[in-house]
């Protein structure tokens, strides 16, 4: 089991069967599940071509994100990988071990040193490699801050600006189009004077699969400007907490369009999983149990994804909604939780009056949030409603659910395809 708390958590039969829907979808989000299905010893199939790699003198790996270490493992059981670099956040021991490989710890979500020793690390990997060898660039959600090279100011400032930005309640692309425009690697340009060939398979943690958003379009390109970056500051009202040395750095790169990052991707990229992936699994375990269906995605502020959710959830018996997506929050307090603790205390908060359900929703990489759970999970028992509001106003859905009991554990699951939830009648 994914879930490691699992036989606690699964009180009655509802909520058993709640979990087993979330942990097929865990189970779709593992890389051993997917990569498969596009690379075979002799060829790789991406884009519809089909990319013949016995011709290469040899075949290296570059992974970063969540599950870097994931994706290498079941990439080298397939094609013996000469050697590579994996880099995963701190905290997450890697499931693949030897001399082969190169393994970097770096901090999520702000950058830290071995972000930069990883990145610096990388970049002499990829610039060494001969015209007739293969890079294979493994990629997931997370990427952005796990390999960070600051450009013409401190790692310190990028860190300070990745925190504002955190807290503004910033979508995913405007927070990385910020982080491109600060970085000497985002959007294409580690790959931008490769000698060799290279081919980039993508795990999205992105809204619509956005390549120049998954971990800061690395290996693709970009299509937003040193404009765009300054405007998202503007946005949140975070110009004037913004040091002085970012912002000239924005705007020198405003007046010479030399400075641009890379508008065409030099390698192709493919996206080979995302968060419909899980979604499908789950709704395939949902009917096999007897459940009607009904799917949705949420993305974008916390409070309109509630009200979507309540307007879904049907009076129908053996209902079940399946939800997916990544929501943004605004925190304001100093409590302990994350976005999808959060979601499944506002959905508890607005069905005080509802026939019974079970509510969960939970990341798929296993950390929501600042908390070490991966999301909650409950009934819509009565609960105190200035209760709920406090918890709501202090940030701090995971200090509830853990009163409640209802905190779900996985640890780190060395994958990344955005959130995942159900509620069940």
């Amino acid at each position: 089991m994914i879930i490691q708390n699992f036989e606690e958590l699964a009180t009655n039969d509802k909520k058993k069967e709640c979990l087993e829907i979330l942990e097929s979808g865990l189970r779709a989000a593992n890389p051993e599940n997917i990569i498969s299905k596009y690379v075979t010893p002799e060829k790789i199939k991406i884009n519809g071509k089909i990319i013949d790699i016995t011709k290469y003198s040899n075949i290296y790996s570059v992974a970063f994100g969540k599950a870097g270490d994931s994706m290498t493992r079941a990439l080298n059981a397939i094609i013996p990988v000469k050697s590579g670099i994996i880099v995963i956040p701190k905290g997450s021991k890697s499931i693949i071990k030897g001399k082969k490989f190169q393994i970097f710890n770096s901090r999520h979500p702000e950058p830290d040193q071995t972000s930069v020793k990883a990145a610096k690390e990388v970049i002499k990997f990829v610039q060494n490699k001969k015209s007739d060898e293969l890079i294979i660039f493994l990629v997931s959600g997370g990427g952005s801050s796990l390999l960070a090279m600051p450009n013409g100011i401190t790692l310190d400032d990028k860190i300070f600006v990745t925190k504002l930005l955190l807290k503004s309640g910033a979508s995913i692309q405007e927070f990385n189009c910020v982080r491109k425009h600060l970085s000497k690697i985002k959007g294409g340009k580690l790959v931008e004077n490769m000698k060799c060939d290279g081919i980039s398979l993508i795990m999205s943690d992105v809204e619509g699969d956005d390549l120049s958003s998954i971990a800061s379009g690395t290996t693709y390109m970009d299509n937003t400007t040193f404009s765009d970056a300054l405007e998202i500051l503007e946005k949140y009202k975070l110009k004037r907490k913004t040091p002085i040395e970012v912002l000239q750095i924005l705007e020198k790169g405003v007046e010479d369009e030399k400075l641009e990052t890379p508008k065409e991707s030099k390698i192709e990229n493919q996206v080979i999983a995302n968060n419909e992936n899980c979604l499908k699994a789950m709704e395939i375990e949902a009917k096999k149990k007897g459940y009607k269906v009904k799917t949705l995605q949420v993305f974008g502020d916390i409070k309109e994804a509630v009200t979507k959710i309540l307007e879904n959830i049907s009076e129908d018996q053996k209902m079940c909604l399946i939800v997916g997506g990544e929501t943004t929050v605004k925190v304001l307090g100093k409590g302990m939780g994350g976005r999808n603790q959060e979601l499944v205390l506002r959905i508890l908060k607005n069905t005080q009056k509802f026939k019974k359900l079970v509510i969960a929703s939970m990341g798929t990489d296993g950390i929501d949030g600042n908390s070490v759970f991966a999301g909650a999970i409950t009934e819509n028992l009565k609960v105190d409603l200035d209760t709920m509001k406090e918890f709501l106003k202090n940030s701090d859905s995971g200090r509830f659910f853990q009163k409640q009991k209802g905190s779900i554990v996985t640890d780190f699951t060395h994958t990344n395809l955005m959130d995942i939830g159900v509620i069940l009648r």
